[in-house]
This record gives structure tokens, C-alpha cells and sequence, in this order.
């Protein structure tokens, strides 16, 4: 006889349960991006911050001083970029399947590399600015792969009998 877990294995659930998630993150199932009208709505949003991120790139950003004029709109801009990084990490923790996570990731490393590059600026920190735009391309090259994923219903007309 083979043994198939340990000897004197007492929770054989919590193995099973291991490998059930593990297996659950390659199938395509979604939990977020579940039609093709919600990828579309992400890959929107990725392309219009991906436009706003190379809007960025021209102007350089100072790092963040609390004691200068101006420096409300900086703590604005960090609460923001904390919000918004803090929700696309939360999203990523709910993905089911590789996909949407890796989606997800993306745009929530993103999002940090924007909030780095707010606090610390561009001198001190310069890999953040092209950091952010390879993140976001690549969002949205995996939000057009989940989008194409959802294949179009065909019309009752073009299905033959």
C-alpha cells in the first residue's frame, strides 16, 4: 500500500483545500471580470490612466514637502493614489483565476509606483515613472486577453440548423 498523506494525518480537509485553490487559480473562472461589458469597462479604464501616466511623463514631479505652498494638492493626490491602490490590492485578493489576477496586480502595482512617485518624487525615485507605464501597458495587453476571452454570442441567423 501507497501512502497518500502522512502518517497519522489528522485533517485530511485542510490538505484538499490547498490543492483545490491552487487548481481553482488557473481555471478561468472569473469573480470579478465576469462578462465581456465588465472587461471592456477595465480595459477603459486602463487605457484612459494609461494616457494620463504618459500625460505625466512630460512634466516631472517634485517630491512631496508639507511646509510649501501648494502641498494640499499633494496630500489630495497621495490620499487618492492610497485609496485607489488599496482597492485594486483588494481586488486582486478576491480574483479567482490567473488571468484577472495578474489584471489586477498590475494595475495595483501601478497605482503604488503613482503614489511612490507623489511622496518621494521624480529624482529620488526615477525608475517609477517607466515602472508605472510598463505596469499599466501590460494591463491593458492582459485586459485585452480576458476581453477576447469572452467571445462574442453569434446571431440566431448565422447559426445554421
Amino acid at each position: 500500500m501507497i501512502p497518500i498523506t502522512p502518517y497519522r494525518t489528522k485533517n485530511h480537509d485542510a490538505i484538499h483545500a490547498r490543492r483545490a485553490r491552487l487548481s481553482n487559480l488557473f481555471m478561468n473562472e472569473f469573480a470579478i471580470l465576469t462578462n465581456r461589458k465588465r472587461a471592456l469597462i477595465a480595459l477603459a479604464h486602463s487605457l484612459v490612466f494609461l494616457g494620463i501616466t504618459f500625460h505625466g511623463f512630460l512634466s516631472p514631479r517634485p517630491g512631496l514637502v508639507l511646509h510649501r505652498p501648494g502641498s494640499v494638492s499633494g496630500v489630495i493626490l497621495v490620499a487618492i493614489y492610497l485609496i485607489v491602490a488599496s482597492v485594486l490590492a483588494w481586488l486582486v485578493s478576491i480574483s479567482r483565476c490567473a488571468p484577472e489576477c495578474l489584471y489586477f496586480a498590475l494595475c495595483a502595482s501601478s497605482a503604488t509606483f503613482g503614489l511612490l512617485r507623489t511622496i518621494f518624487g521624480d529624482t529620488a525615485l526615477p525608475a517609477a515613472q517607466y515602472l508605472r507605464v510598463v505596469m499599466l501597458t501590460s494591463a491593458v495587453a492582459v485586459g485585452v486577453w480576458i476581453f477576447r476571452s469572452f467571445s462574442r454570442p453569434a446571431a440566431e441567423d448565422v447559426i445554421s440548423d
